[in-house]
């Protein structure tokens, strides 16, 4: 409007001038405050023209960025044998490239958000938890964690040592820390809940660790759930065409009161078979392990329960009245069976059952006098082949031996529990949503129960290959022992057991038995960082 009079006068002025008469000017309109823009009607902006003048020039006038290469290191050990029966020892060396960005000093450290899976190594390699180029049943015997100009850096005099303050393997962030002094974002911590599709984000990090880059893209969805492995958060989904190595870059989102960046997430990881489908991990729940470097509670598996008297009446009765008491257990599959004294017997096949039925372990699992004292306890132990099943008395077994016979069981009968569960569920599924949800979640939590116990499986494998009966042993046949209770008189190994010999000397079952008296989605995501 002050164009148009301007220009308007200069006009009036000519026309005067020459003497030609002045026509009237036009009534101006009143004056109206324009309403917001349609690109900033929430807290986030949906175009960058929102973007104010100062953060621009702020952005492009900074000569040291706030965000980080890091590079992540690993020494593996695997350990195999000779032709002579030797042990060979082996060390791989291992590294990954990710980002990381600094927001705030303390203390004389510099503190930098990234995501977990940038920063850890797993303790021990296996399928749940592999490390490319390093065989499963590995063992990491150093790491290290570095800032760098970028993957291609091979001096490292100038590297800037980093180390971990805080993980939290379920948000899949990490901080970690610098006592070298780094350039801090400039920008405030946002809010998360406030970001809506549409929205556009800025992404800065280190794609494919070569080079320091910004990415821009809109949020396409405003919430993910994200419970693939041991992941359990809140996403958004955004559209920008990020590449390894950008995982634990800054997504800023730019605020319509300010007309500056704010910090909505951390970018941790993108569909594998989507284009440009890449989440961010809300920073909503992030501002208590940022602050006060805490990470969030462990979340409570779904749909399991306490493993009490009740859960036990539960397994009894749905192994009593199934025609098929099998669960899952790692790789393998595994069944309960009641027996008439009230013991139940859990029982592990191998991986190509049912092709071939007998088991490679079978543990009694006795019933306690009192409600308040738990599950159950721990009874004899059987080892199977192809010959049948053979008991090892507790006088066979160590203290280690026994520690990993206990931790199998628990973890049998947690599986039972929830795949029990789990199956109970499947008939009414459909008949709310509701019910329809209940039973998605106990699916979710036995497929991940699945992975995590792969290595539990494998090790009862091989307990078997070293406890089954010898071509010179004596060998049980599976029904006997899987559906006849002990005769009577026979000692369990248990120390309270009434007029039994001490647990030091329990004899051999003899094999003898008496007749009972009574009748399994989404598209999985892949972190960015490795």
């Amino acid at each position: 409007m002050v164009g148009w009079r301007v220009g308007l006068s200069v006009v009036a002025v000519s026309l005067t001038a020459s003497g030609a008469e002045t026509p009237p000017a036009p009534p101006l309109p009143p004056v109206v405050e324009a309403p917001p823009a349609p690109y900033c009607e929430g807290e986030y902006a949906d175009s960058y023209s929102a973007l104010s003048p100062k953060a621009r020039a702020f952005e492009q006038a900074m000569q040291k960025k706030y965000t980080y290469c890091v590079r992540s290191t690993a020494v593996y050990e695997c350990l195999s044998y000779g032709a002579e029966g030797n042990v060979r020892r082996t060390r791989t060396p291992v590294s990954s490239h990710g980002t990381a960005f600094a927001y705030r000093q303390q203390a004389g450290e510099t503190l930098l958000l990234t995501n977990e899976h940038v920063v850890d190594w797993p303790d021990v390699t296996s399928d749940a938890h592999p490390v490319d180029g390093v065989p499963s049943g590995c063992k990491r015997v150093k790491d290290g964690l570095s800032i760098v100009e970028n993957e291609a850096d091979q001096y490292d005099r100038d590297d800037i040592p980093l180390s971990t303050a805080v993980v939290d393997p379920q948000l899949d962030l990490a901080v970690i820390k610098s006592k070298t002094p780094l350039t801090v974002m400039p920008w405030k911590v946002g809010r998360s809940a406030a970001v809506r599709e549409r929205d556009v984000v800025d992404v800065r990090g280190f794609p494919l660790g070569v080079f320091n880059a910004t990415n821009m893209g809109k949020v396409i969805s405003a919430y993910d759930r994200d419970e693939y492995k041991d992941w359990y958060h809140d996403d958004f989904v955004i559209d920008a065409l990020l590449s390894q190595g950008n995982s634990g870059s800054p997504v800023l989102a730019i605020s319509c009161k300010t007309g500056e960046f704010e910090l909505v997430g951390v970018y941790h990881a993108g569909y594998s078979r989507g284009s440009a489908l890449n989440v961010v991990v809300g920073i909503d729940q992030a501002r208590d392990l940022m602050t006060h470097l805490r990470r969030t509670p462990k979340r409570a598996q779904e749909g399991t329960t306490p493993l009490d008297a009740l859960a036990r009446a539960r397994v009894a009765k749905r192994a009593e009245v199934s025609a098929t008491p099998f669960f899952p257990f790692g790789s393998r599959t595994a069944a309960v069976f009641p027996r008439a004294d009230g013991t139940l017997l859990f029982a592990l096949y191998e991986q190509d059952f049912p092709r071939r039925v007998h088991p490679l372990l079978v543990m009694e699992d006795l019933p306690v006098p009192s409600a308040d004292e738990g599950f159950g306890r721990v009874g004899r132990v059987w080892f199977g082949g192809e010959r049948g099943l053979l008991e090892r008395p507790r006088t066979e077994q160590d203290a280690e031996l026994q520690q990993q016979l206990a931790r199998l069981l628990d973890a049998l009968r947690r599986d039972a529990t929830l795949a029990f569960s789990y199956q109970d569920s499947l008939p009414g599924s459909d008949e709310s949503r509701q019910t329809f949800d209940t039973s998605a979640r106990l699916g979710k939590t036995l497929e991940r129960t699945i992975v995590a116990h792969r290595d539990l499986s494998d090790a009862a494998a091989e307990l078997a290959d070293r406890f089954a009966p010898g071509a010179t042993e004596p060998a049980t046949r599976t029904e006997s022992v899987l559906k006849n209770p002990p005769p009577p008189g026979i000692h369990l190994g248990l120390t309270d057991e009434p007029g039994g010999p001490s647990p030091s000397a329990p004899p051999r079952d003899t094999g003898a038995r008496q007749p009972a008296k009574s009748p399994q989605g989404k598209t999985a995501r892949t972190p960015s960082g490795r």
